[in-house]
């Protein structure tokens, strides 16, 4: 059986259509319609990945992903939000959702961005290793994060934020580089970036209001400073 994903949208025909086609990539879906029978599937299941739809009746899906992540803070959401829902989609990301599909989406668009995310879970990288700065350290190969000897609650997107910029201290990116890189978009909302940073900054700096580690570079984008021990 392959990777279990849940689905969660009130729309059958959506909920379908993306059945059908994640499971022709070989995964193993579960659909819910509705807020409250998608926590009960996902306490019960134990799903790899989420694909969540903001617009849900009784519990919004901005809830229900609020809810998971508070249970579980490493499973992969991917949200999915009407093409008018920007401040939705990012609230969405602030609470810790991985990734976002605009609807109205290709299927193909859908599985691949599943699949991007659910490779980053299960894949060891080949420069998997451990790195260090001061009290942080990052085990890539047991995708695992601590400062001080606490781990770190970082979601999929959130750990590969950190480990890239880690392994390239002193060099600054832009926005669009990042995307690129860590999310594998060519293009895209790069809004986006700067919602994960902001969340990586709460969790890896002392006073994320005036971070150390991550600093901006005006006009530029993102730096990681090393020996700042924030």
């Amino acid at each position: 059986m392959g990777q279990s994903v849940l689905v969660v949208d009130d729309d059958p025909t959506v909920s379908d259509v993306v059945r059908r086609y994640l499971e022709r990539a070989g995964l193993d879906v579960h659909l819910a319609g509705d807020g409250v029978s998608a926590l009960r599937a996902f306490e019960t299941g134990r799903p790899d990945l989420v694909v969540l739809d903001l617009m849900l009746p009784g519990i919004d899906g901005l809830e229900v992903c609020r809810r998971m992540r508070a249970a579980r803070s490493d499973v992969p959401v991917v949200m999915l939000t009407a093409l008018g829902e920007e401040a939705d989609r990012v609230l969405g990301l602030e609470i810790g959702a991985d990734d976002y599909v605009t609807k109205p989406f290709s299927p193909r668009e859908l599985v691949l961005r599943v699949q991007s995310v659910l490779r980053r879970t299960t894949t060891v990288s080949p420069d998997s290793g451990l790195l260090t700065d001061g009290a942080l350290t990052v085990d890539v190969g047991r995708r695992e994060a601590k400062l001080r000897g606490a781990v770190l609650a970082l979601t999929v997107r959130e750990f590969d934020l950190l480990t890239f910029l880690m392994r390239r201290p002193g060099k600054a990116f832009r926005r669009a580089e990042l995307l690129d890189a860590v999310w594998g978009w060519t293009f895209g909302d790069q809004s986006t970036v700067t919602v994960h940073m902001r969340r990586l900054r709460e969790k890896v700096e002392a006073d994320p209001a005036q971070p150390r580690r991550i600093v901006t570079v005006w006009g530029v984008g993102y730096r990681y400073e090393t020996g700042t021990d924030g």
